[in-house]
């Protein structure tokens, strides 16, 4: 299982432009728990779970309107990458790298 423990800087490339945003992350077993923090606001990670090497979660966005997000990423040492789901919007590329 990946060491997946920790603050994660990571930029998501959206319609709306790149988004960066501040992961971190708290194993609990083979699920975890955690905050999203970005410019537009915090969203907690809900329903994380960890499959190998592999994350996925949901987030509840507000701003700048309503909509459940959820993502899917692969932890490689101090990377992550993969994708977030939001809706009609498609799926927008996600990396991010932990912080020492």
């Amino acid at each position: 299982m990946a060491d997946v423990d920790g603050v994660w800087d990571t930029v998501t490339k959206t319609p709306m432009g790149d988004q960066p945003a501040a992961l971190t992350i708290k194993r609990d077993g083979d699920s975890f728990i955690g905050v999203s923090a970005a410019p537009l606001g915090d969203m907690q990670l809900l329903d994380g779970k960890i499959d190998g090497d592999r994350l996925t979660w949901r987030m509840e966005m507000k701003l700048p309107f309503p909509m459940v997000l959820e993502a899917d990423v692969v932890i490689t040492g101090d990377t992550l990458s993969g994708g977030i789901k939001a809706g009609a919007f498609g799926t927008s590329p996600i990396t991010g790298k932990r912080r020492a």
